[in-house]
Order: structure tokens, then sequence, then C-alpha cells
């Protein structure tokens, strides 16, 4: 193990050192699936509007299918940080066995489901049969598959973070993906499977990835055998988790909607600007992960006054990387979009979403490192309700508006920045009370 955080404040410097390593060890293993992601919406966006359309929504309904997947992870993360913050290391990792058996069981069954559904729940987002359906019904048949090892995948990530394990998540995760990378552009162009391909390639990491994570898991856990008692609590924590990711999949499953009712373009470009946005979210998250590690740890070891200095530290560091990012990709704003195809129209629907998509990311960077903050302290009633509120007040009345009254793809992404904007005021308020900082161990 890397270490814990003990129980009495630390001078500034080593915090600061302290969670930038975790935060770099999480940005790495973050970065690995979207970056794939990317290289694969590249890869794809290059067969026609048609495939990447296909994609975009086949995509969307596969992050709806693991919404399951936010409390596997950082729900284990939250509750094995306070146990390695009181010194209790081995039942730390037994949250991450426990939490394992849930993902196998879990993901089994929504496969399952997910099978029987495909069709109707593509025909949903795609506005109804048709070329982009049948082409999102096609890839998801295959890549759905392979949702168990995602879930086992994620749950090995918390109890890693949880535990401040930083090196050995970044091999698996990159090990997993590397195959995945170099099987896509092969099957999708030589092998000539063209988007069948890119679900293979998919596939093939998340197997391989799950593999991996649970032979560092065997090696780990004193018992492997399954606790019905600790995966009960953490389903208790997992429903408020759900939640709050079915909010968020709901606004951007909406949008997804939304925009391929506007055309073949929009919803390609959609899905550009969403893969970005998932990239640079999952990267401004590395701050977030290092704040459910450090705080979860400070309250586990009874010092709250620690946890709150954590808050706002790793509060300016996601706000520094967020305003960071919107430089990058405001230069960006005309060759980014070429890279993910050649299509004009495509390109100019890019441009309509871009500045949306660039003046949200500041905000959206102070958002997930406070995020970090309340899911590290267990704190995820609020985070629900406080997600629930930003969808129906904010997102969802723009979104509607933006095909009712055509303001067209720019309008869905108004509404995005929007949603991003009440979380960010909510965020705020929470962590400058003492609420959410309450110590000792989970349950």
């Amino acid at each position: 193990m890397d270490g814990s955080v003990g129980p009495v404040s630390q001078p500034e410097a080593p915090t600061t050192r302290r969670l930038l390593a975790l935060s770099a060890s999480a940005f790495v293993v973050l970065a690995a699936e979207p970056l794939y992601l990317l290289v694969d919406t590249a890869v794809v966006g290059h067969l026609g509007r048609i495939s990447l359309g296909g994609l975009g929504v086949g995509a969307a309904v596969m992050g709806l299918l693991t919404v399951v997947g936010t409390f596997v992870e950082y729900g284990t993360t939250s509750r094995a940080a306070r146990w390695f913050g009181a010194g209790q290391t081995e039942r730390a990792v037994g949250e991450g066995v426990q939490a394992s058996w849930l993902a196998l069981g879990i993901g089994l069954v929504i496969v399952v489901i997910g099978e029987i559904f495909v069709g109707p729940l593509t025909a949903a987002l795609a506005g109804g049969a048709g070329p982009t359906q049948r082409a999102a019904e096609s890839w998801l048949r295959i890549a759905l598959v392979g949702l168990p090892g995602i879930l086992l995948v994620l749950a090995g990530n918390g109890w890693m973070r949880g535990v401040q394990r930083t090196r050995e998540p970044v091999v698996l995760v990159l090990a997993a993906n590397a195959v995945s990378a170099v099987l896509s552009p092969v099957l999708v162009y030589p092998v000539g499977l063209g988007l069948a391909g890119s679900a293979w390639a998919n596939l093939a990491a998340q197997v391989l990835g799950a593999v991996l994570f649970l032979t560092s898991l065997r090696r780990a856990a004193p018992s492997l055998r399954p606790d019905l008692g600790v995966m009960r609590r953490q389903l208790v924590v997992g429903r408020d988790l759900i939640i709050r990711s079915v909010a968020f999949q709901i606004a951007f499953l909406s949008a997804a909607g939304v925009a391929s009712r506007m055309g073949t373009a929009q919803i390609a470009a959609h899905q550009i600007g969403l893969q970005l946005w998932e990239f640079t979210a999952l990267l401004l998250d590395s701050f977030a992960i290092a704040a459910q590690s450090l705080v979860g740890a400070a309250l586990g070891g009874a010092d709250a006054a620690y946890a709150r200095t954590l808050a706002w530290q790793v509060g300016r560091w996601g706000l520094y990387a967020g305003l960071g990012f919107a430089v990058l990709y405001a230069a960006g704003w005309s060759l980014v979009p070429r890279a993910f195809t050649s299509d004009a129209g495509v390109q100019h629907q890019a441009h309509l979403l871009w500045w949306w998509f660039v003046a949200m990311l500041p905000a959206a960077g102070l958002v997930f490192a406070l995020d970090g903050v309340l899911l590290g302290a267990g704190d995820v009633g609020f985070m629900a309700w406080l997600t629930v509120v930003a969808g129906v007040v904010a997102f969802a009345p723009l979104n509607l508006l933006a095909l009712r009254l055509g303001w067209g793809i720019g309008g869905v992404w108004a509404g995005l920045a929007a949603f991003v904007l009440v979380r960010l005021v909510g965020m705020v308020w929470r962590v400058r009370g003492t609420r959410w900082s309450v110590e000792g161990v989970v349950g």
C-alpha cells in the first residue's frame, strides 16, 4: 500500500503533494478509456455520418445501462477510504470484494435485460427505425456483452483508490485499453467489420480489464467470500448515487434524442461534442477522486477540520484545470472537429455547439472537485437531490425549447451548460457549511 492519511492536520506542502500524486494517478486511469473512445470515434467517423450517429446513439444507451457503475466505483471509494483512514486496511479491501460481487451479479442481469430491449431503446433515441437506429443496435448488441467487465473494472478502481494504491490501476487500465485501441482500426478497416469492429474492440478491453482487476483483488483480499450485510449497506449508498447518475443520464440521453431529431449532422456533431465533454470531464474528475480518498480518510480518522481544508484546496485545483481546458479547446475550435469528421455539415454543427462547450468547462472543473469532496464524505443524498433539481429546472426546459423553437444544437448545449451552473451554485453552498463533514467509519 502507498500509506494512509493520518488523523491529524498536515502541513500545506505535503497535502498538496499527496493531492497531486493521487490526482495524477487518477488522471491517467480516467484518461485511458475516454482517450480510446476519442480514437474510436475518429476511426468510426470516417465511415460516414450514419456510422458515427449510430455510435453516438449506442454509446448513449450504454451509458444509461452502466449507471450502476457509479456506486460500485465511487461508493466503494468513499467506504474503503473511511476504513483506511481508521487504520483498518483489510476491511477497506473487503469493500472491494463485496462491490465486485455486486458488479458481476448486476452486470449479468443488465446484459439480459438490455439485449431484450436494445431495439426499442435505440429507436427511441434515434427518432424511430432507420439507418442510424440499425447501426446503433448492431453496435450495442456486441458491446453490451462486456458490461459485467466494465462494472468489475469500476469496482476495482473504487477499492484501490480508497486505500490509495496509485500505481497498479494505471498499469491495468492502460494495458486493457491499449489492446482495444490497436484492435479498433484493424477490425474496422483491414478486417472489414465496419462499425461492428469497434464494438468487438470495446468488448476485448472490457474482458481483459476485468480479468486483471480480479487478479489483483484476489492477491490483496484476505477472503473472497460474499458478505450480504456489507453488500446491503453498499446498496443503500448506491440508491442515492444511482438516482444522481440517472438524472445525469436522462439529461444527456434527452440531449441526444433532441439532437437526433434535428438531423443526422446534428446528432453526429453532438457525438463529437459529447465524447470531448466526457473525455475532459473524466480528466477533471481526477481531482474529485483524490478528494474522495483524502476526505474519506480524514473523516474516518476523525479530523473534520482537515477534511474541510482539503475541500477548498481541491476546489481551487479543479477550477484551474477547467480554465486550462477551456483555453485549449477555444484555441482548437476549427481544427479539433476536423479530426473526427471530413463532413462539412457535421463540422458546421460542431462549431455551433463549441462555445457553449468551452464556456461550461471552468464551472465544471469546480463542480467535479466538490463532487469528490461530498462523495468522500458520503453526502450522497444531497447530491442526488441537487442533480435532479438541476435536470428538471435548468436542463429539461431549455432542451425541449431548443427543439420546439428551432434553436438548433447550440440550444441543446445551452441547456447542458445551465445544468452545470445550477449544480455549481448548490455545491458551493453545501461545502461552505459543515453538515457534510461527519466524522467516523462507515457502518
